[in-house]
């Protein structure tokens, strides 16, 4: 009982670290997964070198991007986009609402 007392500090510690900083990364970690599972084509996305492009060509790891006004393509690993900035169904289903709302007003 004495040794269970005297860890306690410690024992404290490891469940405040766990609590604190590998969970919230755990689900940091997931998201991104899902994010990266799913990317489509003419999706804009951002990679981790600052890059932003247009996706036109998906493989198994792989994603080629188009960039900037001479159209160059490059050719990365999933892993190296950093975040999703948008989707071609993300803007349609904003002009749906915009239509909506328009009629609704007329």
């Amino acid at each position: 009982m004495k040794t269970l007392i005297q860890y306690s500090p410690l024992i404290f510690m490891l469940v405040v670290v766990y609590l604190v900083i590998l969970l919230p990364e755990s689900k940091r970690k997931k998201q991104y997964r899902g994010m990266l599972d799913s990317l489509r084509v003419n999706d804009e996305v951002m990679t981790k070198g600052g890059i932003v492009g247009k996706i036109i060509n998906m493989q198994d790891r792989f994603v080629i991007i188009q960039t900037g006004p001479d159209k160059v393509r490059i050719k990365l690993d999933k892993t190296g986009v950093l975040n999703l900035l948008s989707s071609i169904d993300e803007y349609k289903s904003k002009d749906d609402k915009k239509e909506e709302k328009s009629t609704d007003n007329q």
